[in-house]
């Protein structure tokens, strides 16, 4: 994510920088000033254009990464709640096993003093 992060960056400067270039292009160029200031209304135009199809691209990968991620909160929810069962149904057959023992210890000395 870092290297996506840098490399988003780095088109955002490259795009500006070159938002600037033709800016700087157009008032050196031998037009009149109608015909620049157009031709940067243009580039600017393209410019905001572009800036909100990354827009577009950056959401769609933000709400890929937060599904992703309640996908695997979820996952992990589900597999605690299965451990918890498992562990519970393990303590219950050792609380009987333990139980039966110790019914049959008293039965044993039961029989001992009886016998």
């Amino acid at each position: 994510m870092s290297c996506d992060h840098r490399r988003g960056e780095s088109l955002i400067f490259f795009i500006i920088g070159g938002l600037i270039g033709a800016g700087i292009a157009l008032l050196y160029a031998p037009k009149s000033g109608k015909e620049t200031r157009e031709d940067i209304k243009r580039i600017a135009k393209k410019g905001v254009e572009h800036i909100r199809e990354e827009k577009e691209v950056v959401q769609q990968k933000l709400s890929d990464l937060m599904h992703q991620i309640s996908s695997k909160t979820e996952e992990l929810v589900h597999g605690g709640v299965q451990m918890a069962e498992d562990k519970k149904r393990e303590l219950l057959a050792a609380i009987q096993a333990a139980k039966k023992a110790y019914d049959e210890e008293r039965r044993k000395l039961e029989e001992e003093r009886g016998g």
